[in-house]
């Protein structure tokens, strides 16, 4: 059996210990019992934030976007394809700056979109604009 990770519930937001050759076989929350790998961005708010950044020991990748914001809403779909090809390697999550500010004010956000790879409470790396979802793989695999 190899190591144990940290990886927070998408659904909950309850941490939860899986082994790492475990993460390909769908494990399930061990309070809501949900799919922990889901293949979808997360919706995060201020709290759920500070949980999946501050926890999950798989890379978490979090775009940072508003609704008001055309190429915000040109790269969601985008994002979900790399979400699906990414998992279950790396999580990615959406962070509503408009509705959550008060979340994205210590990371000095300073354009939307932007995208910033986290790992263990750690920034691996940033880029803004809009991407497709070939150059967002890329770009993570890259960091990660």
């Amino acid at each position: 059996m190899s190591d144990p990770l940290h990886i927070v519930c998408p659904h909950c937001h309850i941490t939860n210990r899986v082994a790492s050759d475990q993460l390909a076989s769908a494990p399930d929350c061990g309070s809501c019992h949900q799919p922990l790998i889901t293949g979808a961005p997360v919706a995060l708010d201020a709290a759920s934030f500070a949980k999946h950044v501050g926890r999950s020991q798989v890379p978490v990748v979090v775009d940072f976007w508003a609704p008001w914001c055309g190429p915000c809403r040109s790269r969601a779909p985008a994002f979900e394809q790399a979400a699906k090809a990414l998992a279950p390697g790396v999580q990615l999550a959406k962070l509503d700056t408009e509705a959550h500010p008060q979340a994205a004010a210590p990371y000095n956000i300073r354009s939307i979109p932007t995208m910033v790879v986290f790992r263990n409470g750690q920034e691996l790396g940033r880029i803004s604009g809009a991407m497709g979802a070939a150059d967002i793989q890329r770009w993570v695999q890259s960091v990660v």
